[in-house]
């Protein structure tokens, strides 16, 4: 069971390097969207003008254009993620293996004579990908090559010939066991996927027959999972897969609430967004639940402590609330007082669940900024979002009475209500040292406080970040010194197996850079 929760572990961490871009994406998109749609042109003079419009559909035409090609950036993102080392490499021999596996699957299907008409290709389960007819897999096809690519890369990257054979040595016979792999994993998807994708059906069927209850089950679990790091293997199926939804958009069959989302946001004839992307509403207690929790967390600390719970709480609310990073905020209560997190996740998915019964059908999980980008050149009918805003001011309210009532009656240790006995352990602020080979640079004393903390550099066998955390492969995770890494700014440590995540926050790539630099100084 260790075993497979540290696979899962590192399989959820390699989701990132994808997951992560996609947002970026989704700006441009949104940007384009804003001169190019013109529904804020009544507001804004200027974006009527045509010029003003080509240039916006130009943007936002161009950006939409990875929503069809999401397979092949998960092949190439996920050996990235995975690979412990010349991640280039691997994500080289991912780019390779998709286009192998997607041909394989193609001479399958035209063997045995199972190709349809293009006209046809909707209604049989195929699609064009990268201009091969092949079976419909979605980002399910770049998810299975590239978890194939990482393993193989781990692997057999240090695999040494001699003489002769020096040449294949590395990642070069890495390659040479990728390609025959895909070859075979393209007959295999070319014969049983469709029972597979029967079998995805059924679950999402399964799914949308809870109603909006089904959005409460999600919400919950998405939540509740963030201290295992597994919450992005809930949301990211959902977002980009046959689980969340399948709708008809012009003359074409889009998969996903995320692309749902876009392809009918880029479309005038839509009046109203389907209910598929209420999938990703994700950030309504990011945005509005969680300032309600850090409030209330606020008024009931001790008076002698709220200087100090409020340079906890405002600064992690803040970026809650304008980037939709939670795990500051929910670092600050998560170990004291799990019950609150416990009430979180749940009232997480009721705010998702409110959502879906009320009809709102905007987006904003990452923050307030994208909330303002994705739904206000829709216009208030396209997706109702000031309802959102409406519920969210609901769910702050909920959040600080609830949370408010917990604290005081159950007397949790909420930051400022620490026991006067406890030992408040004085921060070190992280230095943001620059690039370079200075032997100083190499010697970091946070680096090397963190390394000690962490048992060593003997201990440690990988080295990684997300967004907020640092992520950690160690031999011994018993014997991290949890107090001495909180003397260079954790606010909290997660173990499960030989993983171990330590919470830093939006600056965890200086922390990062700092622990790289030192390991490569000793």
């Amino acid at each position: 069971m260790k075993r497979v929760l540290n696979g899962l572990q590192l399989f959820g961490k390699s989701l990132f390097a994808p997951i992560l871009l996609l947002p970026i994406i989704g700006l441009f998109i949104a940007f384009g969207n804003v001169f190019g749609n013109g529904n804020l042109a009544e507001y804004i003079p200027f974006l009527k003008h045509p010029f003003v419009q080509n240039i916006g559909q130009f943007i936002s035409g161009s950006a939409v254009s990875i929503l069809q090609n999401l397979a092949l950036v998960f092949a190439v993102g996920i050996p990235i993620g995975l690979a412990k080392k010349d991640k280039g490499y691997a994500a080289l021999t991912g780019l390779v293996s998709f286009v192998i596996f997607i041909n394989a699957m193609h001479q399958v299907l035209k063997l045995a004579d199972r190709l349809v008409p293009t006209e046809s290709m909707q209604s049989s389960g195929q699609a064009m990908v990268l201009n091969v007819q092949v079976l419909e897999m979605g980002v399910f096809s770049g998810i299975l090559i590239g978890a194939l690519v990482g393993v193989l890369h781990n692997k057999y990257c240090d695999t040494k010939f001699k003489g002769v054979m020096q040449i294949y040595s590395g990642h070069r016979f890495v390659a040479i066991l990728a390609i025959p792999s895909a070859m075979i994993l393209g007959v295999l998807a070319a014969e049983f996927w469709p029972f597979v994708q029967n079998g995805i059906t059924a679950l999402a069927i399964g799914i949308k027959s809870l109603g909006s209850f089904g959005f409460l089950v999600y919400g919950f679990l998405e939540r509740i999972l963030i201290p295992t790091g597994l919450h992005h293997l809930v949301y990211t199926p959902f977002l980009y897969t046959e689980l969340g939804g399948t709708e008809q958009i012009g003359k074409d069959i889009v998969y996903g609430a995320r692309n749902i989302y876009f392809a009918e946001m880029a479309d005038k004839s839509i009046p109203v967004l389907s209910s598929t992307v209420n999938w990703d509403a994700r950030g309504l207690s990011k945005m509005f639940g969680l300032m309600g929790a850090a409030v209330a967390m606020y008024v009931t600390a001790k008076k002698g402590k709220k200087s100090m719970a409020k340079a906890v709480l405002l600064p992690a609310a803040i970026t809650s609330f304008l980037l939709g990073v939670t795990e500051p905020i929910e670092f600050a209560f998560m170990f004291v007082a799990p019950v609150l997190f416990v009430v979180h996740a749940v009232l997480a998915g009721t705010g998702m669940m409110l959502l879906s019964l009320l009809g709102v059908h905007a987006i904003g999980a990452n923050g307030f900024i994208d909330f303002l980008l994705y739904n206000l050149p829709l216009g208030t009918t396209k997706s109702n979002w000031p309802m959102f805003i409406l519920v969210g001011l609901f769910m702050f309210a909920l959040y600080f009475i609830i949370f408010r009532f917990l604290i005081l009656k159950l007397n949790l240790k909420t930051p400022g209500r620490e026991d006067d006995t406890e030992v408040v352990v004085e921060q070190v602020p992280v230095q943001t040292t620059k690039q370079g080979t200075d032997k100083d640079q190499n010697s970091s004393p946070v680096g090397q406080t963190i390394i000690t903390a962490l048992g060593g550099s003997e201990n440690i066998e990988n080295v990684d970040n997300c967004y907020t955390r640092l992520r950690l492969v160690l031999k011994n995770p018993d014997i991290v010194d949890e107090n001495l890494l909180k003397q260079t700014g954790s606010k909290g440590v997660i173990k499960s197996g030989n993983n171990v995540q330590v919470v830093y926050g939006l600056n965890v790539k200086s922390v990062r850079d700092q622990v790289d630099s030192s390991l490569g100084g000793i």
